[in-house]
């Protein structure tokens, strides 16, 4: 199909990839790498995301507007700076204000008690879809397409609908991807500074559009947007699947997440498809590197953490012990694991499997004494502890508390077996880069996983009818694998070589996005 030739689109979003420091997880590497992706097939692209104190101060930053709108009450001023970034064809915009950066410069997440989930992004993400109202409420020539991405910018369809000054925006075909049904930025509609009417207290809303289906007192983000969208993708074929169905806890499926009927008319409106990410990948399979050179790269990164005050001194002292006992010579099988440690990607790993063991614990006993898991990532203290735990228990498991873009390459590089045992996953990245660099991965058969490994070609892939039985499956495929990988090497190196050929690219999602999401607006 012949290429787009001179249309505008706005991708509004939390995270922004190409800024360093402008990404926590996949919604990062898609503002990253599929407006370039767009350029390609003619496109002209831009991204807007909050400055968050920072992303302003870049080196070649330059101010472009400054813009006054009502919120919460008062008139905010909100400053408009273009940023350069890593592809001239794009444009960065990022919007800034102190409400922007509550908890100190830098952090695009906040995270509050559970008595009032959400509040403080809450805000600042009301603000930003405010902002981005007024910036193009008043543009000479609005875009062809205002793509947004998660809740974070859900909010924006809502003053689009409602709203009297932005109907002009109406005219703009709009669509909204979501990255992860679970996370939805639900609050109250009235009575908290964090809530609608307290945003937004002149908008005549209509609640059946903005409503939580569930809580008749709380506006949904995600609820709205599927509603009011004029087209809705989620990050896989897989994933936009699963989301039809209610969660099933029983059987440990993660669905709909209490949306699945404004999925389902979504879905029979034609407005819902499967998309999945794409991948930055090398011309050429990554050298593995020398086993010192990883091990070297772990003592300098616990040494940062201990500055930065996120690791202690005796945490520290015991991770170089671990890892100078390691210095002898490399395991017979290195398995690895990154990723936030959240109940979605690690739950499965602390699931007891029949015997009463952890999945974790039973995967170690398997390996014994020579081999190795390492896992690098944090997230939820609870969950980060009982990690933690385990590896003061057990030699072969090194757990790195923290992340590193330098650890994370090394490990893809290094490691025999790459595991993602996520409870559900949209898309994932994760995986994609290890098998880009020749690591075969045990995945579990949701979403994306299931769209991008295939079980004894490319990886290994398990599943179960209860979570004990996902977790007994988990130890088991890990188990078959490395009994392949030593009785069959030849048929080993070819699984390593499928995986490493394996090709998910942003120009394949970005033809996609334009044939089936996008709609040719305006031919």
């Amino acid at each position: 199909m012949s290429a787009v030739q001179h249309k505008r689109i706005l991708l509004v979003a939390a995270e922004n990839g190409a800024f360093p420091g402008g990404k926590v997880g996949g919604v990062g590497d898609v503002i990253k790498g599929l407006p370039p992706a767009l350029a390609d097939l003619g496109w002209q692209s831009t991204v807007i995301t909050p400055a968050y104190g920072v992303f302003n101060e870049l080196p070649g930053s330059e101010r472009v507007l400054e813009l006054s709108l009502p919120f919460a009450g008062k008139t905010e001023s909100l400053e408009l700076f273009r940023v350069p970034g890593p592809d001239r064809r794009v444009t960065h915009l990022v919007l800034e204000n102190p409400l922007f950066s509550p908890q100190g410069p830098g952090k695009i997440y906040c995270h509050d008690g559970s008595e009032r989930p959400f509040a403080t992004d809450a805000t600042k993400f009301a603000l930003l879809c405010a902002g981005v109202a007024a910036y193009l409420g008043q543009s000479h020539q609005l875009p062809d397409v205002v793509h947004l991405h998660d809740w974070h910018a859900a909010l924006y369809l809502a003053l689009r609908a409602f709203d009297p000054g932005y109907s002009r925006l109406r005219q703009v075909h709009t669509v909204y991807t979501i990255h992860n049904l679970a996370l939805q930025g639900i609050r109250p509609l009235r009575n908290d500074p964090s809530a609608l009417e307290s945003w937004f207290p002149d908008l005549d809303y209509d609640l059946r559009a903005l409503g939580d289906p569930r809580y008749a007192d709380c506006v949904n983000p995600v609820a709205a947007a599927i509603r009011l969208a004029d087209g809705v993708n989620t990050v896989s074929p897989s994933y936009a699947r699963e989301i039809l169905r209610p969660n099933d806890p029983a059987l440990g499926f993660h669905g709909g997440e209490g949306l699945e009927d404004d999925l389902n008319r979504a879905e029979t409106g034609s407005r819902l498809t499967g998309i999945l990410n794409g991948c930055d990948y090398p011309e050429h399979l990554p050298v593995p590197p020398r086993w010192r050179r990883l091990l070297d790269a772990i003592e300098d990164q616990a040494e940062r953490w201990k500055l930065q005050g996120s690791l202690s001194e005796t945490e520290l002292d015991v991770m170089r012990k671990k890892v100078n006992a390691l210095r002898g010579g490399r395991p017979a099988n290195v398995l690895t694991g990154i990723g936030r440690v959240s109940a979605q990607k690690v739950e499965l790993y602390l699931q007891s499997t029949r015997d009463g063991r952890s999945a974790l614990e039973a995967i170690l006993d398997g390996l014994g004494n020579n081999g190795l898991l390492i896992l690098l990532g944090s997230g939820e203290g609870e969950l980060e502890g009982q990690i933690a735990r385990c590896a003061a228990e057990r030699p072969n498991l090194l757990y790195l508390r923290g992340y590193s873009e330098t650890l994370s390459e090394l490990m893809y590089a290094t490691g025999d077996l790459f595991l993602m045992p996520s409870s559900f996953e949209p898309c994932g990245i994760s995986q994609l880069l290890a098998m880009a660099s020749g690591q075969p991965c045990v995945v579990h058969a949701v979403g994306g996983l299931k769209d991008t490994v295939v079980h004894g070609v490319s990886g290994f892939v398990f599943d179960g009818a209860s979570s004990t039985e996902k977790a007994d499956n988990f130890v088991s495929a890990v188990s078959q694998a490395l009994a392949l990988k030593r009785a069959s090497p030849g048929q080993w190196a070819g699984i390593r070589a499928r995986a490493a050929e394996q090709r998910y690219t942003w120009a394949l999602a970005a033809r996609r996005y334009q044939e089936e999401v996008y709609g040719h607006p305006g031919d």
